[in-house]
């Protein structure tokens, strides 16, 4: 695979990883391209196929693993599978992009141990677990059993921050938006905004 750099965002869910990268998205000189992720698990709301994600049957997920397809996968709950197919990547970077992963800790990982010298990782921390509760029950998008499950999981996640390049404590949005744009302009060399 050749091509442009890496970025990786990657963190607990609710600690706001997301909307950092869709700010990145939106600054033409950083060159950004988003890497839409496979996954097994069913739309919420209002996902749209190929734009959120390429939601895949888990059986059809499974195919793609056993045929070496993706970059990275891995099983985030039972049965919810999530990956980066190298088709994707290798899409962004014949446009001439950088590409950005909003991914799990566990990906986000991987794709830097394979790509070290390419990849940018980034952990984003959330100001604490206790925060990330109420910012999950906002989403009003999943279960009481399911934000429990997210929240045992936090625990695990921050315990990898150290193994990230950067880590960006989310406690001010706006702060944290301005640190993102200078590490990644930095990274790709890239003009940061004044």
């Amino acid at each position: 695979m050749k091509g442009g750099k890496l970025i990786i965002f990657s963190a607990p869910s609710g600690s706001g990883k997301t909307t950092i990268v869709r700010h990145l998205l939106e600054q033409p000189e950083l060159n950004l391209a988003f890497s839409i992720s496979a996954t097994s698990r069913p739309r919420r709301g209002k996902e749209k196929h190929g734009e959120h994600y390429y939601f895949m049957r888990l059986s059809e997920f499974k195919k793609h693993i056993k045929a070496d397809d993706f970059l990275e996968w891995e099983e985030v709950y039972r049965d919810n599978f999530y990956g980066t197919l190298k088709s994707e990547v290798e899409r962004l970077w014949a446009e001439g992009k950088n590409v950005i992963f909003d991914i799990d800790v566990a990906g986000g990982l991987r794709i830097k141990k394979k790509f070290p010298e390419r990849t940018l990782a980034v952990f984003v921390k959330p100001p604490s677990v206790d925060e990330l509760k109420i910012r999950l029950k906002k989403r009003s998008t999943e279960s009481e059993d399911k934000i429990n499950m997210r929240i045992a999981k936090a625990s695990v996640e921050l315990a990898t921050a150290p193994q990230f390049d950067k880590i960006i404590k989310n406690y001010d949005l706006e702060v944290a938006l301005d640190e993102a744009h200078k590490l990644v302009a930095e990274f790709i060399g890239a003009e940061a905004k004044a």
